[in-house]
This record gives structure tokens, C-alpha cells and sequence, in this order.
């Protein structure tokens, strides 16, 4: 069932350390909180998680660079970026906890592995590559549709070579069929715009891949959650190597979610064990 629509938000912006604006959008009253996205979403994407937040939370989504009123990734693109960006809004609130999806719950971990900033952290199944396990055999293909100017052919190719299980099944062709169909318009059109972003985001991610170990200097208590439904061999070692890793972690499965639980297919459900594990 779906919570009631959120609050309106409103929108601010703060100076990165290179100079690039960063926007964010606030709802709700309390202790502040921000929210980093995933790859292929903006900050809209997470209103609704936001919302079942905001009760208890001041909550800041964070509109990550390649995004709405945030200036573009740039030429140095990297995870330090990101990593910059989320302290200056920081900085900005004061907020001591945080919250990652995907490659947002990567993001949220560099943030916490470099600074004491954040008390507390919750990583929906961050994008963390072990041995190569987020595969990257997909590049050549994409940067060559995109480059035709065949954006449908590259998200298929991107779904193909990184997606679920299921989606590794099913033919390119039938792929291509099926989701103009079974997506959104207007999400399909957000996604397609940012497929340079996301490539860019996929080679900064690569380029920490094996560093896992790095995260045993994390000094914040961590809630790891995961979909039991997501089908992604990365997220199985990730979520596996973690816990090991994290001085102070814990893991909370959602047997019936899949890997956009968060901001998806459940979060209200995501947002109450958030709530409890910061509220505690």
C-alpha cells in the first residue's frame, strides 16, 4: 500500500569543493538525515521514502551531479566528487546520518570511511564490486550505441550485461520490446537521459573495485539492507564481505524486495526500519 503523498520540498543548493553546485531537496522535522541515489535516479525518485522519513526526520535528498539543478559530473569525474558533494551539504545541515542506495550506499561508505561527519549510516545493497563482480563487460557496446544515437539499444545492453538474473535471460531484442511497455514514459525518458552519467558512474565505481578491505576504518554503526528477491551475485558477496569488514554493521533482509526496494517497490516498509535503526 502506498503512504500518502509527501509534503512539498524545498530546494537549496550548496558549492562543492571544485566549485560545482549541488542541489538538494528538504522535507519533514527532526534530526537531519541525507539521501543519496542511486544510478539512473534523481532526487524525485525518492520522495516517497523521503516522506515516510519526514515524520520523524528533516530529510535532504541529494540531487547528484549529471541532475536537475546540480552542475554537470566534469572532466575529473570521480567517487571523491561524490564524496565531496555529500559534505558540503553536509556542511551545510548538519545532519549525522546517512543513507545510500546502490551506488549511493558506495558513495555513503567513501564518505564514511574519510570522515567522522555521520553517526550513523543505512546502505541499501551499496554498489561495492568484489573481484570484478559488478560487471563492466557491457562498456564497449553502450558508448557505441550511444554514440549512434541509439539510447534504447544502450539501456538494453547496460540491463543485459549488469542487471538480474532474469534480465540476463531474456534476449536483447525481446528487452527492447518489453520496456517502453512495462516502463513509465516519463521514467524511461529520465533513465535514457542519463545514460552518460551512469557510464561515467559504472568507471568511477570499477575503479575501487577490491578496496572493500578499506572499509574496516569506518567508524559509524552501518545498517546494510538488502532485497532477498534482487538476483545480483554482487550484492550476494557484497553483502557477505561487509559485515566482516564494518567494525560496527548490522543486516537487515527483505525477503520479498528486490534491488529498487528503497525507492521503488517498498519504501515505506524500507523507511520504518531506517527510522528504528536511527531512532534507537
Amino acid at each position: 500500500m502506498k503512504a500518502n503523498v509527501a509534503p512539498p520540498s524545498a530546494s537549496s543548493t550548496v558549492v562543492s569543493r571544485d566549485g560545482t553546485s549541488i542541489a538538494y531537496h528538504t522535507l519533514g522535522q527532526g534530526p537531519a538525515v541525507i539521501v543519496v541515489p542511486g544510478v539512473l535516479s534523481t532526487a524525485a525518485a525518492y520522495t516517497r521514502f523521503a516522506g515516510a522519513l519526514s515524520p520523524h526526520f528533516t530529510v535532504h535528498i541529494l540531487e547528484r551531479r549529471g541532475r536537475g539543478l546540480s552542475g554537470p559530473q566534469g572532466e575529473h569525474y570521480s567517487v571523491l566528487k561524490e564524496r565531496e558533494d555529500v559534505l558540503a551539504v553536509q556542511q551545510a545541515t548538519g545532519a549525522a546520518l546517512l543513507v545510500g542506495h546502490s551506488f549511493g550506499g558506495l558513495i555513503a561508505l567513501e564518505v564514511a570511511r574519510t570522515t567522522r561527519a555521520f553517526s550513523r549510516i543505512a546502505a541499501y545493497e551499496p554498489g561495492v564490486s568484489i573481484g570484478g563482480s559488478i560487471q563492466m563487460n557491457w562498456t564497449s557496446a553502450y558508448q557505441q550505441h550511444l554514440a549512434q544515437g541509439r539510447p534504447l539499444d544502450a539501456f538494453v545492453e547496460f540491463t543485459h550485461g549488469a542487471g538480474p538474473k532474469r534480465a540476463r535471460r531474456t534476449p536483447r531484442w525481446l528487452m527492447k520490446l518489453l520496456l517502453p511497455r512495462v516502463v513509465k514514459p516519463d521514467e524511461l525518458r529520465d533513465l535514457l537521459r542519463l545514460l552518460p552519467e551512469n557510464l561515467r558512474e559504472h568507471q568511477a565505481l570499477a575503479a575501487l573495485d577490491s578496496t572493500v578491505q578499506q572499509y574496516q576504518d569506518v567508524a559509524a554503526e552501518v545498517l546494510l539492507l538488502q532485497g532477498g528477491r534482487s538476483e545480483l551475485e554482487w550484492v550476494d558477496l557484497a553483502m557477505n564481505r561487509l559485515p566482516e569488514v564494518l567494525p560496527h554493521a548490522e543486516t537487515h533482509v527483505f525477503p520479498t524486495l528486490d534491488h529498487f526496494g528503497l525507492d521503488k517497490s517498498a519504501p515505506e516498509e524500507v523507511a520504518r526500519t531506517v527510522t528504528a535503526f536511527f531512532l534507537r
